[in-house]
């Protein structure tokens, strides 16, 4: 059996970067994922870094830090991760007043602005200024997730590290300590395991009998075919209706209903959302569902047809292009902050997951985790430890068999 310093389970950009980072620090570490183009949450992307947003002073450290490293990581990585910063148009969705989205963002780390709906359409011209009755403005990152992910995966091969495209069937565990995990082909072992599964981290934990505080949303969205229209800008439902969702679904009273197969939490939302990539493509979004079954069927026609009216009501101009409905899960904790470093009560398993939005943070965090591992004390990292929520009584390990 081969045995590795770490391995590290998901190759999306929360696991591509971590493992990284690790073999940037001499670890040797294997990475594995299930498939090349996995069908997951850093594929179905909108790809935005949301610096700004951070209202916490944890989260406006490693949003400032965040920016400031996307900002030279394609000479880092030695590839082009399609990098810019662009306007970000945040309409008033109806039912919410503009003073009161503007006051609940007035302590993020940069606050947006309101600008008038002339100035608005002024900087996306294929707005419907009859769909604005307010609009706030800020200064937005982006990124091609996967081209990103694939970078940090390239890199990460050159220093050394080993990727496998393996399904990681269950954990290896000798009582309360993982040794390592099983895959359809082999065993592999290692002196930590950090589960970086996104969505599925909650069923590869409990499959091994280990409970940890993360949930997941199922996120669908539309992906448009490369169209000759162009949009100047980001353009966002303002407020973001999943953050209520996720503390909704992950309070503490419903967690055993996490358990129990066919259950709906809470009810869905959509938070309209549109952007285009560079190569022409664009992402219209999104539904939110919180769903307890990993691979629920939901009913993907009326989801697609829900999509385009919302977006239509904005950018009538591009809800109709051609383009497939896509799903995926997005992983979060009940207090919107991450799960980062070892589950209390056991050896050998550490946790890079949670992120309900992670892409600004992500290559910070993981830079942190890993000098942190190799000696180096983080003043940030104890704060996201899954041992925040040991007093919750759903805590306890739970038995073998």
């Amino acid at each position: 059996m081969a045995n590795y310093d770490w391995i590290v389970i998901g190759g999306g950009i929360t696991g591509a970067a971590l493992s990284y980072e690790l073999a940037r620090q001499g670890g040797s570490v294997l990475l594995l994922e299930k498939e090349a183009l996995p069908p997951s949450a850093t594929r179905y992307s909108y790809g935005g870094l949301a610096h700004w947003a951070g209202k916490t002073p944890l989260l406006k450290a490693l949003g400032e830090e965040g920016i400031h490293r996307y900002r030279t990581l394609s000479e880092e990585l030695e590839a082009d991760i399609h990098f810019r910063e662009l306007d970000l148009l945040l309409p008033i969705a109806p039912g919410y007043s503009v003073e009161n989205v503007e006051a609940d963002l007035a302590d993020c780390r940069i606050p947006p602005q309101r600008i008038s709906v002339e100035t608005a359409c002024e900087l996306e011209p294929l707005l419907n200024p009859l769909a604005l009755e307010g609009v706030l403005w800020a200064r937005h990152g982006h990124i091609h997730p996967w081209l990103t992910t694939l970078a940090f995966q390239k890199a990460f091969q050159r220093l050394g590290g080993s990727l496998l495209l393996q399904t990681v069937t269950g954990l290896r565990r000798q009582g309360q300590q993982i040794t390592g995990v099983e895959t359809p082909t082999g065993c592999y072992g290692a002196a930590q395991v950090v589960v970086c599964a996104g969505g599925w981290t909650r069923a590869l934990l409990r499959q091994a009998g280990i409970w940890a505080p993360i949930y997941f949303t199922h996120a669908e969205s539309l992906e448009l075919e490369p169209a000759e229209v162009r949009l100047r800008t980001i353009v966002m439902s303002a407020p973001v209706q999943r953050l209520e969702l996720e503390r909704q679904a992950g309070h503490p009273d419903r967690d055993p209903l996490w358990d129990k197969p066919g259950q709906e939490i809470c009810p869905p939302i959509l938070d309209v959302g549109i952007l285009q990539f560079l190569d022409g493509s664009l992402r219209l979004g999104q539904i939110s569902r919180a769903l307890t079954d990993p691979q629920a069927e939901v009913d993907a026609a009326a989801s697609e047809a829900q999509i385009r009216s919302q977006a239509e009501r904005y950018l009538p101009a591009v809800a109709h292009l051609p383009g497939r409905w896509r799903h995926c899960l997005v992983a979060f904790s009940s207090d919107h902050h991450p799960l980062v470093g070892s589950l209390p009560g056991w050896e050998g398993l550490q946790l890079f997951s949670g992120f309900s939005n992670p892409l600004a943070i992500v290559p910070a965090l993981a830079r942190r985790f890993a000098q942190q591992a190799y000696g180096q004390a983080d003043e940030w990292l104890p704060s996201l430890s899954p041992a925040r929520f040991a007093g919750s009584s759903a805590a306890a390990p739970l038995p073998q068999g």
